[in-house]
């Protein structure tokens, strides 16, 4: 099993629609793209910037899988997020292989 990580830092001025929106529009939108087994969602304790950091963490069951999502999935939905909230945000992806 694996996780796919997106760590996202969201600027103060929009956290509140933001993470509503996340909630409510983009989590569904990832989970009915069929890829992924189950979602978290994390917010960072420990801040080292100026926003507020979250991580969101889908788990996954192969590589093929994720592939496909990256492919077929993800421009579209990034690109979702980005026309709502450019500027606002920092975002960073990686994959995680779940070992115990």
């Amino acid at each position: 099993m694996y996780i796919y990580n997106v760590t996202v830092s969201i600027d103060e001025s929009v956290h509140d629609e933001w993470l509503k929106w996340m909630r409510e529009k983009h989590i569904p939108d990832v989970m009915n793209t069929g890829c992924f087994i189950e979602n978290k969602l994390v917010k960072v304790l420990k801040e080292e910037n100026n926003g507020l950091t979250y991580s969101f963490q889908y788990t996954f069951k192969d590589m093929p899988t994720i592939e496909k999502y990256q492919r077929d999935f993800a421009p579209g939905l990034q690109a979702d997020v980005k026309k709502k909230y450019d500027g606002k945000f920092a975002a960073f992806r990686t994959l995680l292989e779940i070992i115990d």
